[in-house]
């Protein structure tokens, strides 16, 4: 279908504004780095940078991309350049951790792009990212939106070993549509066998996200939604997949927002998701500090004794 077509009224959005945002990108450029709220043109960069007043959610929240911002592949979902990769910056991990300190933070989003071009796909830098910023506050809680590395292992479980309190890695659509959508090296099986890993190999809680709009099946959907489920996976956020330009897929369907609701049922209440944020705007990082810290309540687990859990772990 068109790409044309007119937007329906609830994805109607803000412009980011304010003081809040302000310093947080002047914050962001003093140190060099790089956000997917940017590059990627999140549609909620306005309300999470300004952040709110709920438990857990901090005075804001970023997701930082590391490790550049040109990617080795080329999603056609997916905003950000690719080629083109400079070579590694040994300073990021630590400019994050002094950013994160200077912002405020007390719940931290790593994510990157894809670096098929380094031998390890830059899991190592990943991993010393999260080990910087829990060197400096070991009560910070991090949550990383990982690559697949190509199917290693090895690299997954250098980021299992780091110790962040989430593990994210999206399985972006169903099956059937994992190409177009996804670069030819990414896949479903692939991102199934990753977050599997996660959770045989550790406690640390599993996350993933699903467009809508793409053209899927409901029963595409569910049947994506139990193969999660069958794999470990916490938690799950669905959003409305948006053409970032017209060289990008085309929207298929302006999925209602009721359809949203009725899939966050489904995750919750039949499939026993820890929760599931979904809304046409929601992203994979969405209120992620403060949604997580409500589902630990819920769970029984207080954010104290996760913080505690993380002290522990760091002396």
């Amino acid at each position: 279908m068109s790409s044309r077509r007119r937007k329906p009224d609830w994805l109607k959005m803000r412009p980011p504004s304010g003081q809040r945002f302000a310093e947080i990108k002047s914050t962001l450029r003093e140190h060099d780095l790089h956000t997917v709220c940017e590059e990627a043109n999140c549609p909620n960069l306005g309300e999470c940078w300004s952040g709110s007043d709920g438990p857990g959610s901090g005075p804001g929240t970023a997701t930082f991309m590391l490790m550049g911002d040109r990617c080795s592949r080329g999603c056609n979902f997916c905003d950000v350049e690719t080629g083109g990769m400079d070579p590694l910056d040994e300073d990021e991990p630590a400019n994050v951790a002094d950013a994160v300190a200077e912002i405020g933070l007390d719940y931290v989003v790593l994510t990157s792009v894809d670096r098929d071009d380094l031998p390890d796909g830059g899991s190592r830098h990943f991993a010393e990212t999260i080990r910087e910023i829990k060197r400096r506050d070991p009560e910070i809680m991090v949550e990383v939106l990982i690559p697949d590395f190509g199917g290693d292992e090895t690299a997954v479980r250098r980021i299992i070993d780091a110790e962040p309190d989430v593990i994210a890695h999206n399985v972006e659509t169903v099956e059937r549509l994992q190409w177009p959508v996804r670069d030819r090296r990414a896949g479903y099986e692939q991102t199934l066998d990753v977050l599997e890993q996660v959770d045989r190999e550790s406690d640390i809680h599993t996350k993933t996200s699903i467009m809508l709009g793409l053209g899927e099946y409901d029963h595409e959907v569910y049947r994506t939604l139990r193969d999660l489920r069958n794999v470990g996976v916490d938690i799950v956020t669905l959003g409305q997949y948006l053409q970032p330009s017209r060289s990008h897929l085309d929207v298929f369907e302006y999925v209602h927002p009721d359809a949203f609701e009725t899939w966050r049922r489904v995750a919750e209440e039949e499939l026993d998701f820890l929760y599931c944020a979904s809304g046409p705007m929601v992203r994979s990082s969405y209120k992620a500090g403060e949604l997580f810290v409500e589902a630990l309540s819920r769970e029984g687990t207080s954010v104290e004794a996760a913080r505690a859990e993380a002290r522990a772990a760091s002396d």
